[in-house]
């Protein structure tokens, strides 16, 4: 893969796989290798958590199918070599952070993925990508899943922030990008409308 063509994302627009792919079968500890290798990266990619996540859920019997988008992974960090993270410590640095899902997304299990990613100042400081433990009746209900989700990891970390004498003054800000999700979350009594 060290000659292969780069490219722009790690993982192709709409693709959904499934463990019921039709194709050759792939060797389980070539890819099994190769994810955890992708795994060990994800410290300090994030931009490729979830493709990475994805792949992971295939690791017992891969298909053609997961091997090429494992590949494609490969070639997407060939392209982005020269990218990383910089962290700049700052006293008015603020912690902020966003949250997104995409409703039932696993083709298997009709579950969904939920993510969320923290900056402290202007740099990536923790994130997450990982499917959800129920199936989400709707988009909404899956976006306030990944917020509340948010929420916690923000209360733990504005308390990690404080005992290494970093305390933050002002509420910590968590963009969600889902009209009835933030809706829900002001008010929940609104319950019965959260199937929309």
């Amino acid at each position: 893969m060290s000659n292969c063509n780069p490219v722009s994302t790690p993982v192709a627009t709409g693709l959904r796989l499934t463990k019921e792919r039709e194709g050759r079968d792939i060797n389980p500890t070539l890819f099994k290798s190769l994810i955890g290798s992708l795994r060990y990266l994800t410290i300090t990619r994030p931009d490729i958590v979830y493709a990475v996540g994805l792949l992971s859920q295939y690791m017992e019997i891969p298909k053609e199918s997961h091997w090429v988008a494992a590949k494609r992974i490969l070639r997407y960090i060939k392209g982005t070599m020269d990218l990383g993270l910089f962290y700049d410590y700052g006293n008015e640095s603020k912690l902020y952070g966003y949250s997104d899902s995409d409703w039932g997304s696993d083709q298997d299990e009709r579950k969904s993925t939920i993510g969320y990613v923290f900056y402290l100042g202007s740099t990536t400081f923790t994130w997450v990508s990982k499917k959800q433990s129920t199936v989400a009746l709707s988009t909404c209900e899956t976006e306030y899943v990944a917020a509340s989700a948010a929420v916690c990891e923000a209360i733990w970390l504005r308390n990690l922030l404080e005992e290494f004498d970093h305390s933050q003054e002002e509420s910590s800000t968590i963009h969600v990008d889902n009209k009835s999700g933030i809706e829900l979350a002001k008010n929940p009594i609104q319950h019965g409308r959260s199937k929309r």
